[in-house]
């Protein structure tokens, strides 16, 4: 695995977006830039990034946990494949193996991780969504991080992200969940 870098980010959530204060909301996110080894390559075995999802999912997760402070509630992960790769490249790194390693790093979760893959070019954003990581249909916890790495991902890289919250959005109020007023 060839990480070029990694970039972490933090967000201190204190008013919604009309300016009305909440209680502090934080999400925290973690991006490593890698090699992609299948760039321009029609590759059917895709297991070594498998092994990237793994190791990444437990050494990320790890640093998000201390910068979270609080206990995580919400996850959440994404992968932006460079304009050489394919999309299914990115579903191999966050699908086979990721899921675990974040859920041992948290003390579990039993929902199913939220995930978004795409490929992109150099800058572009990529949506980091976020579920409550026990309850799958508690609306007031999904919630979405937007990230970017100016110079990332190139053609040949991945930006593998892992995101999670210790709490709901700000002033959520579309209800709890099918048949949960």
């Amino acid at each position: 695995m060839d990480v070029r870098k990694t970039v972490f980010t933090k967000e201190i959530i204190t008013a919604d977006e009309m300016g009305q204060a909440c209680a502090p909301i934080t999400r925290v996110a973690a991006m490593a830039i890698v090699r992609n080894p299948f760039a321009g390559i029609a590759q059917t075995d895709l297991a070594a990034l498998f092994d990237v999802g793994a190791q990444l999912g437990q050494s990320l997760t790890e640093e998000l946990v201390i910068m979270l402070e609080a206990r995580a509630l919400c996850y959440g992960k994404a992968a932006l494949v460079g304009a050489s790769g394919a999309m299914e490249h990115g579903a191999a790194v966050l699908h086979p193996a990721l899921g675990k390693p974040v859920r041992a790093a948290i003390g579990g979760g039993a929902s199913l991780m939220p995930s978004n893959h795409k490929v992109g070019a150099v800058g572009a954003s990529i949506d980091l969504p976020m579920g409550h990581k026990d309850e799958a249909w508690s609306f007031d916890h999904i919630d979405t991080m937007t990230i970017c790495v100016p110079d990332a991902p190139r053609a040949d890289e991945i930006l593998l992200c892992i995101g999670l919250s210790d709490g709901t959005r700000a002033h959520p109020r579309v209800g709890k969940g099918p048949n949960r007023a």
